[in-house]
């Protein structure tokens, strides 16, 4: 023990004093910052309006479509969490200069003609030709001078079916409170049925899915490599008959792994206690200008189910990185072999959307067990319909017990690899090594 305990104090303090270390650890939360203020200073920025003539062939249109634009009608823009309405009064009312062409008694031609001067010209950014049967057949063309501009094509179309379905019930009758109720959008709230009989939002639970196994993905990308690095250093070095003389393989492995994973849980404490500082900032501040903000409801036991299955997942993949390194004799080698393990864990994020849907169906409790897709699958089936205790355990049991068996694998091939100088082991050459150290 004295000497694992040593080979992790060396580990983890060698990287942790690495100017590097140091230097990633505390601007990552300064960049990460920036993606929530840059976005919105940027959505602040004003630009100039989009000038339109509209040529209404039918004599209706224009009116409504002037309103439309802003999407005043719907009654959709006055809710903060449409991300649709969002958008409209981005591109509203206020980024649009309309302009009604009088058609009196010239042809088509020649309206077309002279807007396309005006084009030319930059008199005007675009304009739109209604047809006489728009409100029949719902087609209309949209000339301009930026087609890269989808923005404005996409607000303009949504303007037009807005104004469209409000004049086809104007004609049909329909009062204005009537018109209002029929745009009015369905609120749908989706709850859980707790073991206790409450009901429980289970989106915020939903969503920290998302997070862990994001910040899992980025953890193992990150690290994966310097545990490959850490473990065929001495490879590069050639001090293994003086190491292995002193330490076991298999503790100086270990003493590798867990000291490279102190300093990744090290890194990502920080990172956590940042974000977590910036967003409750965040809510504050929302809290001050009237808006809701507050810390989602999750039960106490699904953060322990977070913190278990996050470090199963990253050991599970750790180990197969130390596995890897010692199968191979410089770091160039252990990156084209690593690639296939980012394929796995892609793989087991892809199985989110199978086991959300049926999340106690056999192939969910499956792919729940296999130590690969387990810190993935078994969280899902959490927050959506919680197994069995038991069968939360048995994964648990069976993907840790797998990081032992890997490492122990890990350990036999490194300790033969390590005396075979300039020779990258096969597959069924590691096997051989592992049965006969």
């Amino acid at each position: 023990m004295k000497k694992f305990l040593a080979v992790v104090k060396r580990e983890y303090l060698a990287r942790v004093r690495a100017k590097m270390f140091i230097v990633s650890t505390f601007l990552l939360p300064i960049v990460m910052s920036l993606f929530g203020i840059v976005p919105a200073l940027i959505l602040n920025i004003k630009t100039p309006p989009v000038r339109v003539a509209v040529v209404d062939q039918t004599g209706k249109m224009y009116a409504s479509l002037q309103e439309s634009v802003s999407g005043d009608d719907s009654g959709k823009t006055n809710d903060p969490t449409n991300i649709q309405s969002g958008f409209r009064r981005g591109r509203g009312a206020e980024n649009f200069a309309f302009e009604e062409v009088a058609i009196a008694n010239r042809s088509l031609d020649e309206i077309r003609a002279n807007l396309d001067q005006r084009l030319a010209a930059r008199e005007l950014d675009g304009y739109i030709i209604l047809p006489p049967d728009f409100l029949e057949h719902a087609q209309a063309e949209f000339f301009n001078n930026n087609p890269g501009d989808v923005f404005s094509v996409q607000a303009v179309q949504s303007a037009l079916n807005r104004a469209m379905r409000e004049q086809r019930l104007i004609e049909a009758n329909v009062d204005t409170k009537t018109r209002q109720e029929l745009f009015k959008p369905v609120e749908l709230n989706a709850v859980k049925i707790g073991s206790d009989g409450q009901q429980r939002d289970a989106r915020a639970s939903f969503a920290l899915v998302f997070g862990v196994g994001f910040v899992m993905y980025l953890a193992i990308l990150m690290y994966g490599q310097i545990i490959l690095g850490a473990v065929i250093e001495e490879k590069e070095t050639r001090i293994a008959e003086i190491l292995f003389s002193s330490v076991k393989p298999f503790t100086l492995m270990m003493g590798k792994l867990v000291g490279v994973s102190f300093v990744a849980l090290t890194q990502l404490t920080i990172w956590a206690t940042a974000f977590t500082a910036f967003a409750v900032f965040g809510m504050s501040l929302l809290t001050s200008k009237g808006l809701p903000a507050s810390i989602p409801r999750i039960p106490f036991s699904h953060y322990v189910y977070f913190v278990l299955f996050f470090l199963l997942g990253y050991f599970i993949y750790a180990t197969i990185y130390a596995l890897v390194g010692s199968m191979v004799t410089t770091a160039q080698e252990g990156g084209q072999l690593a690639i296939p393990i980012i394929l796995i864990l892609v793989v087991s994020f892809y199985l989110f959307w199978p086991v959300s849907r049926s999340p106690n169906s056999p192939f969910a409790f499956w792919v729940s067990m296999i130590p690969f897709s387990a810190p993935v699958a078994m969280l899902v089936r959490i927050v959506t319909q919680t197994p069995p205790f038991w069968q939360i355990a048995l994964s648990l049991v069976i993907g840790f017990s797998s990081v032992l068996v890997i490492m122990w694998v890990a350990s036999r091939v490194y300790r033969v690899g390590m005396l075979m100088y300039g020779k990258r082991a096969s597959i069924p050459e590691a096997l051989r090594w592992a049965r006969q150290a």
